[in-house]
This record gives C-alpha cells, sequence and structure tokens, in this order.
C-alpha cells in the first residue's frame, strides 16, 4: 500500500517541509523581536542618561551666595555657588569690572588665594569683597607713555647709561651709607611684601621714609616724620629700580607718581628681595 505523503526532491516530505518552514518563520520573527527590543532599550537609555544630564546640570553643586564687589568704589552684586574658587569669581568679574582676571587682587580678610573656596572664606550674603586692580585701558594708557618716554631718552641720551647711583641727585644720599636702621637686604631672593611697612629706608631728602601697601583700598602709603603721602595705586604710572653699586643687596627705586620723570619719588636703600613684590603690589603680577 503506497503512502499518501508526497516525497520531495531532498528526500523530505511535505509535511516535514512545512514543519521546517513554521521553524524558520518562528526563528525569525523572535530575532525581529529582540531586535526591536535591544534598538528600544538602547533609546530609553540614552533618553534616561540625557534626562540625567539634564537634571544635574539643573541642580547646583552647592547652594549659592549672593555678595557685594566693590572696586574703585564701585558696587556690583555677585551671585555664585559657595564651592567657586578665587579663580573662578575672578574669572566672572573680567568682564564686569573691566581687570583681567591675572591683575586682581581679591582681599576676604587678606589677600585669598586662587585655589580656595568662596566657602573655605566664610563668604556670605553680608560679604563686601574688595577687588583691587587696574583696568585694562589704564595699564595699556601707562605701558604706551613709558615706551614713549624711553624712546625719548634714547634719543637724547648717549648709548651708555649712567647708572642711577653716579647721579649727583642720588649721591648725595648714598654717601651717607646705610642706614643703621635699614633692613637686611639679600640678593637674587624674591620675598613677598611683609604684613608691616617697609621701614629704614631714605628719601632724597635724606629723611627716614616708610612704605606701607594698604591693599584693600589700593594705595600706598609714603610716610616720613613730617607727613603720610596717600597714593592711589593706579595713578603710578611707572616704577624704577637699580642695583646701588658695591651694595646690590639694595636698590635705589623712583615711583613716578605725575606725567614726568620730574614728578619721580626716590626711596634709597630698598632691600632687594622686596623690589619685585613692590612692582606687582601696584601693577600686578
Amino acid at each position: 500500500m503506497e503512502s499518501s505523503e508526497e516525497i520531495n526532491g531532498h528526500g523530505e516530505t511535505k509535511n516535514e517541509t512545512k514543519v521546517a518552514d513554521s521553524a524558520v518563520k518562528e526563528e525569525t520573527s523572535e530575532c525581529t523581536v529582540k531586535e526591536i527590543t535591544t534598538e528600544s532599550s538602547v533609546e530609553e537609555q540614552i533618553t534616561e542618561s540625557v534626562v540625567k544630564e539634564e537634571t544635574c546640570d539643573l541642580i547646583p553643586d552647592s547652594p549659592s551666595v549672593e555678595f557685594t564687589i566693590i572696586h574703585n568704589k564701585d558696587k556690583y552684586m555677585v551671585s555664585m555657588p559657595l564651592s567657586s574658587t578665587i579663580a573662578q569669581l575672578k574669572n566672572k568679574l573680567v568682564d564686569m569690572i573691566g581687570v583681567p582676571n591675572k591683575m586682581q587682587k581679591i582681599m576676604i580678610k587678606g589677600l585669598a588665594k586662587d585655589d580656595q573656596t568662596l566657602e573655605s572664606l566664610n563668604v556670605s550674603s553680608s560679604s563686601k569683597i574688595m577687588v583691587v586692580g587696574a583696568k585694562l585701558q589704564d595699564i595699556v594708557a601707562v605701558s604706551v607713555a613709558n615706551v614713549e618716554e624711553e624712546s625719548s631718552s634714547s634719543k637724547s641720551g648717549s648709548s651708555v647709561k649712567e647708572p642711577l647711583c653716579k647721579k649727583k641727585l642720588h649721591l648725595k644720599v648714598l654717601e651717607r651709607g646705610i642706614p643703621d636702621d635699614a633692613l637686611v637686604g639679600i640678593l637674587n631672593i624674591k620675598d613677598p611684601l611683609p604684613p608691616h611697612p617697609l621701614s629704614g629706608m631714605l628719601n632724597k631728602h635724606g629723611g627716614k621714609v616708610r612704605l606701607t601697601f594698604k591693599l584693600e583700598v589700593d594705595q600706598l602709603w609714603i610716610g616720613t616724620k613730617e607727613r603720610t603721602q596717600k597714593v592711589a595705586m593706579n595713578t603710578i604710572r611707572h616704577v624704577v629700580s637699580e642695583p646701588i653699586e658695591g651694595h646690590e643687596e639694595y636698590h635705589i627705586v623712583g615711583f613716578q607718581l605725575g606725567t614726568t620723570e620730574a614728578s619721580r619719588y626716590w626711596v634709597y636703600w630698598v632691600p632687594a628681595q622686596y623690589v619685585d613684590s613692590i612692582k606687582e603690589a601696584i601693577f600686578g603680577g
């Protein structure tokens, strides 16, 4: 008796072929479902990640505080997270007050360091923070004036520059020798300005003079026995200095308070280790 099932060219019956086709279709369907599920899962993960990132951006690292910035008698209100550093505060103030960040000195119970945070310095809503520093246009104006002055001097003067200590104006003071109460001068060392005034120096009249750097009000106080002259640092156009021959651990320093060389206030026997810090305190560093 013959079987009712037909045999195909591969030796398989029709029923076997149908079963195989069905299995292939189911397998293909499962793969498609898996691919769709995987793609959907990836999209969900990406969406979830974006949402988390956006949410994180909206949540500040720490509470913000609004405080007052004072620069050249002008007041500004600033709001920043307490976790912000002084360096970040300087960057924020550049456009606000027009002073380059490297030229800014932030005064919070003394000179604040760039890596300190507002929180570590106990900044609160009642804080009034002093910022010291000359505006970029003022610095440029001073630089141009100095270049013009040096160019004029080089044209009118000889090719060999006479040392300051050899000029008659300075000789009459230097001939008296190092003052008994002069601070110790140190060669090839740069020290920060001490918290106390620099004393033990002389002016062009041979009188005792002391220099006090009031960074919190951006002033240099030049004190003598007779009076104390309070000079705004942003009005000092130039500072010249030169070692004293035979006593190179001390300098002659001239503070140009006006537009010409005649306006220079000369100070003698300035310890060499403080000269660079004096210039940085006045012009920034």
